[in-house]
């Protein structure tokens, strides 16, 4: 069936106009477009803003492996209530993604129970053990659009270096998880004054800022491509502005979370908020948004870590890392940095929609007459709370349970289909 958005505005734009979905394809965009409506589905969306499909190029699937935290079907589902139309799935399953029998298995449950784009992400190293690199010629050839040992990072610089000189011949980034584990091991949260008064480890800045130096180091080396993901600390940002202003393949990354909160909300002890890395110092906060509105920081991911309530309704100190972001994604974002007055709806298009995509060379993130019907719609004045037992997400480990927000996403339409209409997921 073809779909009619009527009276709907594109991001970025002032007019009022229909736009046409035969096919999968954005056949038409014109004002009043008149038609025969047998066999079209028309939706007045006067009240709607159309994006591009928001893109997130870090989430973590759990599948295979670790089906009880998510699975490819519900991990989807959350993606495309949050507006996704496309995510890139991390490698540390269960087996590891290490190998294009996993890449393939995950492309075809992807392709028989997900709802969005599925884009695998490969490991580096064989288990994500930073020792011996995978095939990453046979692993692209499968389908992987990127690499990473996400959660671990390669902490010997030559095995980066080798990685880094096969990711160049093939055209693609390495995405690093920047951690050096030697600062951080046993860490719960930001070291400073407040982790003291709390009585929790603390996890320092330049955990992240020594391997985000070296890997823009190593770039420069090797004259490829390096993707730093989730960015925290001012200094990492400082570094990676840097490198950008001297030529250098470095891309880089930032959650909604990270632009929103501090590491304040730990004050409660509530595990929903462990996050790595962690929540850092208002300053920090600061140069991150500094980092987006700059364009240091290239796009927005959610980096979304479901976890089961068993495991994260324990003692912070015992509870695993990590929230889901897919849901709260644009409202988060939004709020952060449109409501602050920082960007504009067409700006944070830019970070939700087309840096991802471009980075990891995903097709799609226009709206023009002719290309995939990848859209998003949201209603940019709706106020509405969080409820995390709403969420299509087996992870309901959310720091913003109960906080209210203004933007919520209406529709997800993936590959010309309503996958998300009226708010509601569609069967």
């Amino acid at each position: 069936m073809a779909i009619l958005l009527k009276n709907t505005q594109i991001v970025g734009e002032d007019r009022q106009v229909d736009i046409l979905i035969k096919d999968d394809i954005i056949t038409k965009i014109e004002k009043n477009i008149s038609i025969d409506s047998t066999g079209i589905e028309i939706i007045d969306a006067s009240e709607y803003t159309v994006f591009p499909g928001f893109c997130d190029m870090h989430v973590h699937l759990r599948e295979p492996g670790y089906e009880a935290k998510e699975t490819i079907a519900s991990g989807t589902k959350s993606a495309a209530m949050g507006g996704f139309t496309e995510v890139c799935c991390m490698p540390n399953t269960y087996p590891c993604a290490d190998n294009s029998g996993i890449i393939q298995q995950i492309k075809y449950k992807a392709h028989t129970e997900g709802v969005v784009n599925v884009h695998p992400i490969a490991a580096i190293t064989k288990e994500r053990q930073g020792k011996e690199i995978t095939e990453m010629d046979e692993l692209t050839l499968s389908g992987a659009v990127g690499f990473s040992d996400d959660g671990n990072t390669i902490m010997d610089a030559k095995v980066m270096r080798t990685a880094l000189e096969y990711a160049k011949m093939l055209d693609v980034p390495l995405i690093s998880h920047c951690e050096d584990k030697n600062l951080s091991n046993g860490g719960d949260m930001n070291e400073g004054a407040l982790a003291m008064m709390l009585g929790l480890s603390g996890i320092p800045n330049q955990t992240e800022d020594i391997i985000v130096a070296r890997d823009i180091m190593l770039s420069k080396l090797t004259d490829s491509h390096v993707h730093i993901a989730h960015v925290s600390t001012e200094e990492s940002v400082n570094l990676i502005r840097q490198a950008k202003a001297d030529g250098l393949q470095i891309t880089a990354e930032v959650t909604p979370h990270h632009l929103l909160l501090t590491e304040d909300i730990l004050e409660n002890f509530d595990p929903n908020s462990k996050v790595n890395p962690p929540f850092r110092t208002e300053q920090d906060r600061q140069a991150l948004l500094k980092g987006v509105v700059d364009g240091t920081i290239d796009c927005i991911a959610t980096d979304h870590a479901p976890h089961t309530p068993d495991e994260k309704n324990v003692e912070l100190t015992n509870a695993p890392f990590g929230l889901v972001g897919l849901e709260t994604a644009f409202s988060v974002s939004k709020k952060a940095l449109v409501d602050s007055g920082l960007l504009t709806l067409k700006e944070l298009a830019t970070k939700l929609s087309y840096n991802p995509r471009k980075i990891l060379k995903i097709p799609g993130g226009e709206i023009k007459e002719g290309k995939p019907a990848q859209l998003t719609l949201v209603d940019p004045k709706e106020k509405y709370l969080v409820d995390s037992k709403e969420f299509q997400s087996l992870g309901k480990n959310t720091p913003f349970d109960g906080f209210e927000f203004t933007g919520r996403v209406k529709a997800t339409i993936v590959n010309g289909k309503f996958v998300v209409k009226d708010g509601k997921l569609q069967k």
